[in-house]
């Protein structure tokens, strides 16, 4: 591979659901079509955002098949598959390699806190278990255990590990990353919506984003308008959509994105336990974003 596999902005999906908690399919499918019609460039089921802890392993297998049954080829989807369990982690790869999804997103641990021997050997023996690509999910805000320069480029060696979604928020990780491999082209997509245009500028091929839930439109613009040279319309977009980025994790996400969709009329706002219902200050920052962004709600 000479060139990044994913580009642009893949939308981390939420998973709609109803009061009752159960999953809300028939939102699920509307939704997934309105990405496609926005102009997103993938999709990412059954991540986080995807609420993914709390899905009961038949609920995780429905979302990634209607994902890639609904996308039909238009698109293509990173099927959530990461576990704290390498071995649970390997059925979800393989169960999403046999569904048809494109790759898979396989987080780092969380909890067990492994060294970066054990994280090197918990990734490959998902990379040996199946024959699609797996993009490494390395968000130490929430596992802990942070994948070192060192250790990715140890498993980028490997031929079915081609990339990283980094959520580090940390800029000069791209450019380590992309230093420390030099014998293939190694896929890097952002996971922290603010600093997306930073990422790129720091040879960053896109972004996996929770904005894109609420505004995939300008958040396709804004990477388009990046990797077409317009630098300044790209940067005002990223400029304008700032506020929304924000109010989306006013607190723990998918529970803002959730909200603003309701508001949008796209699903609704149940969210399963442990995550709680927006406090009112929260609906309101909410708001205010997306009024100020120029979405209706």
């Amino acid at each position: 591979m000479t060139e990044a596999m994913f580009r642009g902005a893949l939308t981390a999906l939420i998973t709609p659901m109803n009061r009752d908690g159960s999953l809300d399919f028939a939102s699920f499918d509307r939704f997934v079509e309105w990405q496609i019609s926005e102009g997103i460039s993938g999709l990412v089921p059954v991540g986080t955002t995807g609420e993914s802890p709390t899905l009961s392993h038949e609920e995780h297998h429905a979302i990634v098949a209607r994902t890639i049954h609904i996308a039909a080829g238009r698109v293509p989807v990173i099927a959530g598959a990461g576990s704290n369990s390498t071995s649970e982690a390997i059925d979800l790869a393989k169960h999403a390699e046999a569904a048809g999804a494109s790759a898979v997103l396989i987080v780092t641990p969380y909890y067990n806190k492994p060294s970066q021997e054990g994280l090197y050997r918990h990734f490959s023996a998902v990379a040996d278990a199946i024959h699609i690509p797996v993009i490494l999910y390395n968000i130490p805000g929430r596992s802990i255990v942070d994948i070192s320069v060192e250790t990715m480029a140890r498993l980028a060696k490997h031929a079915n590990i081609i990339g990283v979604k980094d959520a580090t928020a940390n800029l000069l990780r791209p450019l380590q990353v992309r230093h420390a491999i030099r014998n293939k082209y190694f896929n890097q997509l952002s996971g922290e919506d603010g600093t997306a245009i930073s990422f790129m500028a720091a040879g960053g091929d896109g972004v996996i984003s929770v904005t894109s839930n609420i505004a995939p439109s300008l958040c396709a613009q804004t990477q388009a308008a990046w990797q077409a040279g317009r630098t300044a319309e790209a940067i005002a977009l990223q400029d304008r959509l700032l506020p929304l980025h924000d109010a989306l994790f006013c607190e723990s996400n998918p529970a803002p994105a959730k909200f603003a969709a309701s508001l949008l009329g796209l699903a609704g706002e149940t969210c399963r336990l442990p995550l709680a219902p927006l406090t009112t200050a929260s609906r309101e920052t909410v708001k205010a974003a997306l009024a100020e962004v120029g979405l209706s709600g």
